[in-house]
């Protein structure tokens, strides 16, 4: 015989199953202390060694604060920031640097876009081809300098050996003002793309197969699979490439002063170099900290920008 549900039998079922979901929640362990406590070693190198250097090196930018020690207290207002902004030099420096940036962000992007769907694509001796594209990044900059300033020798270089082969003059890689800046960013495109190469791997390998499934249905090539598949899925990955590499690029400063040292005549001397220089040669602390955080405030416009065009194209 089936039960009749009556309003009181209603509202005790539903008491018991209050008390029942109150005692659940009682019964959860509160985790929120630990965490803190957990995240307390974090928090405090991150303080140290992060937040308290930048307040230290902001009030720093408004003093004359000097590496021998004279003039550390004295406030001297804006002064540094507007010898900043009409200091040729560092306008020269700043130009370097995005010119450095232009020559490497679109190829390390496109290449190991091309790279990734190489390996992506089934290409024999996968490990192989996926070893040898990303060991480069591995290679400590030191490393680096040492392979490519041999590869670069004006003499004995075994890249004007090959242009000597087909009849072209030995270039000065390095000493010569329209070479220079291309020749390093040749260097940094061999060494930086294999953590890009990784990045578009991953990303192709999350590509559900129906996608291309549906496309091969529909009588799509691969060229077009590429095109209306592929591509559109790896937009966000893009984008995080060409952020991530757009700051890495303007922060450049190993590859560089260890090639030429800014040189010829300055022509790849980048901001970097120029804030060293002015901080540890010239001993001028206070003026170089207002200069970096110059170039600190258009990093972070140019980052802002970027992000919002990516996330309006998303859109």
């Amino acid at each position: 015989m089936a039960s009749v549900s009556t309003p009181a039998r209603r509202a005790a079922a539903g008491s018991r199953r209050t008390g029942f979901r109150r005692a659940a929640a009682t019964d959860r362990p509160r985790s929120g202390g630990a965490g803190w406590l957990f995240a307390t070693p974090f928090l405090a190198f991150f303080t140290l060694f992060l937040i308290v250097p930048i307040g230290i090196g902001l009030w720093m930018s408004f003093t004359d604060a000097s590496l021998t020690g004279h003039g550390d207290n004295t406030l001297v207002g804006l002064d540094n920031y507007t010898e900043a902004f009409g200091d040729s030099q560092v306008w020269q420096t700043l130009g370097n640097t995005v010119w450095f940036t232009v020559l490497t962000t679109v190829p390390l992007v496109l290449v190991a876009l091309v790279m990734a769907l190489l390996v992506y694509t089934g290409m024999p001796g996968q490990w192989l081809w996926r070893l040898a594209f990303f060991a480069s990044h591995l290679l400590p900059v030191a490393v680096v300098y040492q392979i490519w300033s041999m590869l670069f020798q004006p003499d004995r270089g075994m890249l004007n050996g090959l242009l000597k082969i087909f009849g072209i003059d030995g270039i000065a890689w390095l000493t010569d003002e329209k070479y220079a800046m291309w020749s390093i960013a040749l260097v940094t495109l061999w060494w930086t793309v294999g953590f890009n190469f990784l990045l578009y791997l991953a990303a192709l390998q999350a590509i559900p197969d129906h996608l291309y499934e549906a496309a091969a249905l529909d009588g799509a090539g691969a060229w077009r699979r590429l095109w209306s598949v592929t591509l559109p899925q790896l937009r966000r990955t893009t984008g995080l490439i060409a952020v991530l590499q757009v700051m890495a690029s303007l922060k450049v400063f190993d590859q560089i002063y260890l090639l030429t040292k800014g040189g010829p005549n300055g022509a790849t001397r980048p901001i970097l170099e120029y804030i060293y220089d002015t901080g540890f040669t010239n001993y001028r602390l206070g003026y170089a900290s207002a200069v970096s955080y110059v170039f600190f405030g258009l990093i972070i416009i140019l980052s802002i920008a970027q992000l919002k065009i990516f996330s309006r194209r998303e859109d």
